[in-house]
């Protein structure tokens, strides 16, 4: 069974069925390795500083774990892409966007192996492109096909998470690979990039990465939700508003390296490869846009047979509301 399919039938089967912690308890939260500033307040314990309380951080490779985990009740808190989100929101989940992360862009990328013999998009047909299922890096591959006018069933797309593509790209396994660091480094050494989550943005199917949390922790626990998003948005300004020193504090860069697995030499480009929105931004975001890129993201998702049905409207699953507080 394909992993859409899986987190699909998990998604059904265990909605609803479990009661998170409270925030005065131990609270799960869900990350991932993409490069962000909020990973040096990570390192910090800034979020536990702030929240007073216990927090489990759980690293997990793709946005479809976090999504399973997040519906089991194991985790309250995670961070997913905007592919993963609109599944979720697509199948019920009760759970609702109170922070875009990142606005993506060239810190996901298609890269192709070299000696894979691919120099142009129309080489891709046939050829083993490795991707995680339900990613915002599989939704930018599939648009990118459509854009490039190449039919996704010609071409050997394989689900794999990023550490095994690692294993995969290394081994020889596979020609391509679209993906996020620290696995898009590891590519990047020996293959070259055919196309950015920028360039996807432009040819219209922009992604995003967001802050998620389960509606009924965060009804019982509302302050450490505004409390884990004001953290962010504070380590966010102080990388927007001198990116050039945020980068040459090695601290910075030594914390953001730990967590997350990227080369240090390349967490500057990372860096500047995403947009991080701060307060007035998230609330402008976090209304109409948020929700009409979910919209889309599920009817794309629907097109392609990902999931099953779309919703009238995704607005109970984006909310300005904690950010705002967060902001005051």
């Amino acid at each position: 069974m394909r992993l859409a399919n899986r987190v699909a039938t998990t998604l059904i089967a265990l909605v609803g069925f479990h009661t998170p912690a409270h925030a005065g308890d131990e609270v799960s939260v869900a990350y991932q390795t993409s490069v962000d500033p909020s990973k040096v307040a990570q390192a910090d314990g800034l979020y536990e500083k702030a929240t007073g309380a216990k927090i489990n951080w759980r690293k997990f490779d793709s946005g479809a774990e976090v999504i399973t985990a997040v519906a089991s009740g194991d985790i309250q808190v995670g961070y997913v892409g905007s592919s993963p989100l609109a599944a979720a929101a697509s199948k019920g989940l009760p759970v609702v966007t109170f922070l875009v992360a990142a606005q993506l862009g060239s810190a996901e990328a298609l890269v192709v192996r070299n000696g894979s013999k691919i120099e142009k998009p129309a080489d891709l047909v046939g050829k083993k492109v490795a991707v995680p299922f339900v990613s915002t890096t599989h939704y930018s591959l599939l648009a990118a096909l459509k854009h490039w006018k190449i039919d996704a069933g010609k071409v050997q797309i394989i689900n794999l998470r990023p550490p095994e593509i690692i294993a995969a790209w290394q081994r020889g396994d596979i020609d391509a690979a679209y993906v996020w660091d620290p696995a898009l480094g590891k590519a990047k050494e020996s293959g070259k990039i055919l196309a950015t989550s920028a360039d996807v943005a432009k040819w219209g199917a922009p992604t995003f990465d967001a802050w998620i949390v389960r509606k009924d922790f965060a009804e019982k626990n509302p302050q450490f939700v505004q409390q884990f998003a004001k953290v962010t948005l504070e380590a966010y300004a102080a990388y927007r508003s001198n990116p050039k020193a945020w980068v040459a504090n090695a601290a910075n860069i030594e914390k953001t390296a730990r967590i997350t697995g990227a080369k240090p030499g390349d967490i500057a480009g990372l860096l500047e490869g995403n947009v991080f929105p701060l307060g007035k931004e998230q609330i402008a975001l976090l209304g109409s846009p948020t929700v009409k890129a979910v919209s889309d993201t599920s009817a794309f998702l629907k097109e392609q047979g990902k999931v099953d049905a779309v919703k009238g409207d995704y607005a109970p699953y984006v909310s300005a509301g904690f950010v705002k507080t967060a902001a005051k």
